[in-house]
């Protein structure tokens, strides 16, 4: 057969022994990696002062509300500008300035409004005119006499815009609404040039080109606002389509226990039906489109757009879907051909899981568990993270028209207008410039955002790792049952989850660490890799794209190891450096089978995750972007209709990773023990096999009887 290994190889440790008195999980064990457990609670501790610092520290609205040149809120409940939810620019040419890109604020007065200015003014026709006084004023600062002043008293004090231009609210601040005609002449509100209050002429063109510059201090916020308004609109849909995930998944683990044989198989006829519905549904958009105008347009002449819907409107993009999956069709099918002899083993071994999880049905529950212990540890982190992220001091800075010795240094705007700064500069403006702060708490806040990150991938490896242990421990008390289901403890699957909190802890932390820090080291690589896009060194592009993907695969190696050795923590109750060592060797001295067995069972396991989220990926398109006749007037009018469709689609491949895990953890723990039961013992009425009978039948192996004494 197949699985036959032969000469196992003397350098990986010998074979383990016959031991009468092993049953399974040993009970008489004590605590492992003390001091890394130690370490783990004083990290912890750490975790909670930064978390409570930031907290004092940090405000939100920050990143929620725009604000003005005196530092404050605009919209923000409770204040006096609660109905000003809008910032408008004095002067939105100032936006063109290199100080934009450097301290994302324009260097002009910024104030609260209630509307954009719907209209083309100068101030001048404003003061002429009585009937637009009110509509004017309501653009000037606080407490300004507009009827009394004369236009240039307005403007020397820097106490009411210029002009007013046609402008429309975007991410909550007033750009101009700026058209275009054909032949590319830009032009604002009926108007390609206008004059200025001093009499210079100003095209529309170097208007465009402002809002373009004050549009990059505001790009990503524009984006996620949009995608945050699809997530208040459609979210109960998002929540009921991962809810159907579950119960789909629910079907299929269930389904899985009285019919494996038959599900694996559905499973993989129904993947190549799922792909295959995908290739002809791309081929029939790009067909559609074929002399559609702007169709043939190629995703590099686009560039970057923030409405990505626009991407689905030419052809190259459905053809680059198509290629991606025939090749991912191709492929399955290929492996499919390969390990079509290895298949029936595979089957057997998820029948054997099925068996398993049948008698511990409380597994099937347990990843409730690890989900609940994610979400806290996701939400700590975010919450962590955005009140670090707002935590700096409002900086204010002097900004100028004509020069001045004091251009751009710090100041007060308390105290600003009875400075001698104001005395020598009487144009000059005391205006909010960014976030920022000199003390020791905001010079090491880069530290306290990596210290975040660092504890999040230490937390939800630890909640990962020990769900790990909890269920191999479960698992192997049933393989190591020698009669199923009498000799299966009482509540595996508590037991399993008490000896790892009590015992394994400290086992659990040390495993998790060294895959943190591995984690760690790959996001430092990205955020390096990020910083020198525009960099003209080849070498250390190259240098550092072999570094991340050395790390890449030491991360998946580390996973693989850690993995078994927390099912030999589970069964044996040892440290983590030598459980993993025991694993590996184990491993090595079977490694025909590993490869037949193991990785066809998680090729299998993946076939029916890929099912899933296919199943649900596909009804989940055709609601949102209203496509299903039945449901049309329900589906939320959405900016991004792609935003809760990858939503539900990354949530269903989670979900069933959370529940087909608990079957890839059955298959692990027992595919280990079995490899111990072939060494330990050899069928003979002494050395029973503890493995089942389908399993002995592959094997050409039985179990004797013993003989009875006449």
């Amino acid at each position: 057969m197949e699985l036959e290994e032969k000469n196992p190889d003397p350098k990986y440790g010998e074979s383990r022994k016959f031991d009468p008195s092993f049953k399974g999980p040993i009970h008489n064990r004590g605590c492992t990696d003390i001091l890394c457990c130690i370490l783990f609670i004083i990290a912890l501790l750490g975790y909670f002062a930064v978390g409570i610092l930031a907290w004092s520290q940090g405000d939100p609205r920050k990143v929620i509300y725009p604000t003005d040149s005196r530092g404050q809120f605009c919209g923000q409940a409770g204040t006096p500008l609660e109905k000003k939810p809008l910032l408008f620019y004095f002067n939105i040419l100032k936006c063109a300035s290199p100080l934009v890109l450097l301290e994302f604020q324009c260097p002009t007065t910024q104030l609260c409004v209630e509307s954009c200015p719907d209209r083309h003014l100068t101030l001048m026709k404003a003061k002429l005119n009585m009937k637009d006084h009110d509509y004017y004023k309501q653009f000037c600062k606080e407490g300004v006499d507009f009827a009394k002043l004369s236009p240039p008293e307005l403007l020397r004090d820097g106490l009411c815009p210029a002009m007013l231009m046609p402008s429309k609210a975007f991410t909550r601040r007033c750009l101009p609404a700026l058209g275009t005609m054909k032949g590319g002449v830009v032009v604002v509100g009926n108007e390609t040039t206008f004059k200025s209050e001093d009499g210079v002429s100003i095209n529309a063109t170097d208007v465009l080109e402002a809002s373009k510059k004050s549009n990059v201090a505001v790009e990503a916020r524009q984006v996620a606002m949009r995608i945050f308004e699809d997530y208040t609109q459609s979210w109960h849909w998002i929540l009921l389509g991962l809810v159907i995930a579950m119960a789909v998944s629910l079907v299929f683990i269930v389904l899985l226990r009285f019919l494996a044989g038959i599900m694996v198989w559905v499973m993989i006829v129904l993947v190549i039906i799922v792909i295959g519905y995908g290739i002809f549904h791309c081929y029939m958009e790009f067909a559609s489109l074929k002399g559609e105008p702007g169709a043939d347009v190629t995703i590099r002449d686009l560039g970057l757009q923030t409405d990505f819907s626009v991407y689905l409107q030419i052809r190259q993009t459905w053809l680059a879907f198509m290629i991606i999956l025939i090749i991912v069709e191709v492929i399955i099918i290929l492996l499919l051909i390969f390990l079509r002899k290895r298949l029936l083993i595979a089957v057997a071994l998820i029948k054997e899981a099925s068996r398993a999880i049948g008698h511990v049905m409380s597994s099937l529950f347990y990843p409730l568990l690890t989900f609940a212990l994610l979400a806290v540890v996701i939400a700590y982190w975010a919450i962590t993270a955005v009140f670090l992220s707002t935590s700096n001091e409002q900086v204010f800075k002097v900004f100028n028209n004509s020069e001045c010795e004091f251009a751009r240094e710090t100041c007060d705007p308390q105290t600003f207008n009875t400075s001698n700064i104001s005395a020598q500069c009487p144009d000059a403006d005391c205006l909010f410039a960014f976030y920022g702060g000199e003390t020791i708490y905001h010079k090491y806040l880069i530290l306290f955002q990596f210290y975040n990150v660092f504890l999040f991938f230490w937390c939800a490896n630890f909640v990962t790792a020990l769900g790990q242990v909890t269920l191999s421990g479960a698992f192997a008390s049933y393989y190591w049952a020698f009669k199923k289901p009498e000799h299966i403890p009482a509540y595996p699957i508590f037991a399993s989850l008490g000896r790892a909190l009590r015992y394994h802890t400290g086992s659990l932390a040390f495993g998790s660490l060294i895959l943190s820090l591995v984690q760690a080291i790959r996001v430092v690589l990205e955020y390096l890799d990020h910083k020198l896009k525009g960099a003209q060194n080849k070498f250390a592009k190259f240098l550092l794209s072999c570094m991340k993907c050395c790390f890449w695969c030491l991360e998946k190696c580390i996973k693989f190891l850690n993995r078994n050795a927390y099912i030999m923590i589970a069964i044996y109750g040892k440290s983590f450096c030598p459980s993993a060592r025991d694993a590996f060797f184990l491993l090595m001295r079977n490694i025909v089978r590993v490869a037949v067995l193991d990785k066809v069972t998680d090729f299998l396991l993946f076939l029916g995750k890929l099912l899933i989220v296919g199943i649900v990926g596909i009804f989940s398109f055709f609601f949102f972007s209203g496509r299903m006749k039945a449901v049309e007037d329900a589906t939320p009018s959405l900016n991004y209709y792609w935003v809760p469709i990858l939503t539900v689609v990354v949530g269903s491949y989670l979900i069933a990773h959370g529940f087909f895990s608990v079957y890839a953890m059955c298959v692990d723990t027992l595919f280990l023990c079995f490899l111990e039961d072939l060494e330990r013992n050899d069928g003979s009425p002494e050395r029973p096999y503890f493995m089942s009978q389908d399993l002995l039948s592959l094997l050409n192996k039985t179990n004797q009887e013993a003989k009875s004494v006449d």
